[in-house]
């Protein structure tokens, strides 16, 4: 699939070269920008037939605690890594929010809420995973790349009644030194507690994607984005 690359202050967007029947709205990790992702998506390798638009929106600078306050790209403010540690709630809704008016932006332009994934790397998977889980409609799908659930205590009682069966991607590196698998692991469990159907992949690598994920994302995109079959 060919596509053509936009910019503006806010976002990188990757428009293919048919209509765009289906996109994905995906997150950047802490210190980067909405480039980070971009050039995955020739990668992909997607059918054409998809035309699948994606979204890459830029985080705004913000001091973040656990880097010594300095100022860089973030979605919230990180004081702990620790899976017990204070998490910035004022931060994550606010980013949670962000991304909500993206859905809405990919909405007024024709595109079903079923045909959106929210995805994300790192701190961006985290916002990925709260905001979807709290969305009103149903969306395809949910992409979380090396990150945890945010806020956790919190989602039984906020989630989304439409999107209880929502497919969720979480995929990790063993050897990850910035986000231990093991704060994957139990994101993971905790979900599949609250009854969500969890897809999970470990890769022997650390805080990176690597090309086997890559392979795997973008078969699970496929099966979430099929045009649906003509109705007989």
């Amino acid at each position: 699939m060919s596509y053509r690359q936009l910019e503006t202050s806010e976002c990188v967007i990757m428009v293919p070269a048919a209509p765009p029947v289906a996109s994905v709205i995906w997150l950047h990790g802490l210190g980067a920008d909405g480039h980070d992702f971009v050039p995955i998506v020739p990668e992909l390798r997607l059918p054409a037939a998809l035309a699948v638009r994606f979204v890459f929106p830029h985080a705004p600078p913000r001091p973040v605690t656990i880097n010594n306050g300095m100022l860089m790209r973030a979605w919230y403010d990180i004081v702990s890594l620790d899976a017990g540690g204070a998490q910035d709630d004022k931060g994550i809704r606010a980013s949670s929010a962000f991304v909500e008016s993206w859905i809405r932006r990919e909405r007024d332009v024709g595109v079903a809420a079923g045909r959106i994934v929210i995805a994300g790397f790192s701190q961006g998977g985290a916002v990925a995973l709260h905001t979807a889980l709290r969305h009103k409609e149903r969306l395809a799908g949910v992409l979380a790349l090396s990150t945890y659930l945010p806020l956790h205590d919190a989602v039984a009682a906020e989630a989304a009644p439409a999107n209880r069966d929502v497919p969720i991607l979480m995929c990790h590196g063993s050897f990850d030194p910035v986000l231990p698998i093991k704060l994957g692991e139990i994101s993971r469990d905790r979900l599949r507690e609250l009854g969500y159907t969890v897809e999970w992949k470990q890769y022997p690598m650390q805080h990176q994607v690597d090309a086997q994920e890559i392979a795997d994302i973008a078969a699970w995109l496929t099966a979430r984005l099929a045009p649906a079959p003509p109705a007989d």
